[in-house]
């Protein structure tokens, strides 16, 4: 049986919450979504899911063999950036993009700034009493974590989780990726008004309701084309 707990179809495992459509676990997994219907009928007929009213995963034994099979094969071929921005939602606990992706996420794509592909932190909120299970989880992906960015001649690979720990998580949902509130990114970008005025005029046309009173800029070496994380 084991045959059918492919990568995909473990991350497909790891990825859903009981009730789930199809379409929401290919948005959490960014992942076309014949690609995962396909893998969630050969799930379901080798009895490691089932479908009544949504998804779920038939014995938690199963997501625990599908969380070591994805984290091994991260550990012989490491994570890229896209898939790291979707190992967080393999985990058992609630988290929040912050800082600079949430500005990222909230702008969908269309910011980024401050990262390189060789030197790139991940900014993550989270409950505090869930930071040690979160660096317990994303040290079994070889992952580092660290409550600050390092710098980059301390890490063994170019990427590194940031955490952020909260007494409690406000997470709102944007194309599949959980965030910060709006309100709290664009409170986040005002403190930081130099490096995000230009994302902040983004906003401002990307949403209707809102009314920042910033002028659309285009700055040399930032992109303004929706784009997936590279």
């Amino acid at each position: 049986m084991y045959e059918v707990l492919d990568d995909t179809a473990a991350q497909i495992i790891l990825a859903i919450e009981s009730g789930d459509s199809i379409r929401r676990v290919a948005q959490h997994l960014h992942t076309p979504y014949e690609t995962v219907r396909q893998a969630v009928n050969r799930l379901e007929d080798a009895g490691y899911v089932r479908y009544d009213d949504g998804l779920s995963v038939v014995d938690d034994r199963v997501r625990d063999a599908a969380r070591e099979l994805v984290a091994a094969s991260a550990g012989v071929s490491p994570p890229s950036i896209e898939e790291a921005y979707v190992i967080p939602q393999f985990g058992d606990w609630p988290f929040a993009f912050t800082r600079i992706d949430a500005v990222y996420v909230w702008t969908q794509g269309g910011y980024q700034v401050g990262r390189e592909p060789d030197d790139y932190p991940l900014f993550l909120a989270v409950r505090e009493r869930d930071v040690d299970a979160w660096g317990a989880f994303f040290e079994s992906f070889d992952l580092p974590t660290a409550f600050e960015r390092q710098p980059r001649d301390e890490l063994e690979g170019p990427l590194q989780i940031v955490l952020e720990p909260r007494p409690s998580l406000d997470i709102e949902h944007v194309e599949g990726y959980p965030v910060i509130p709006r309100a709290e990114t664009i409170e986040y970008m005002r403190e930081n008004y130099a490096q995000f005025q230009s994302a902040l005029a983004m906003l401002d046309r990307m949403y209707e309701d809102l009314d920042l009173g910033v002028t659309y800029r285009e700055t040399e070496g930032h992109s303004y084309k929706l784009q997936q994380p590279k």
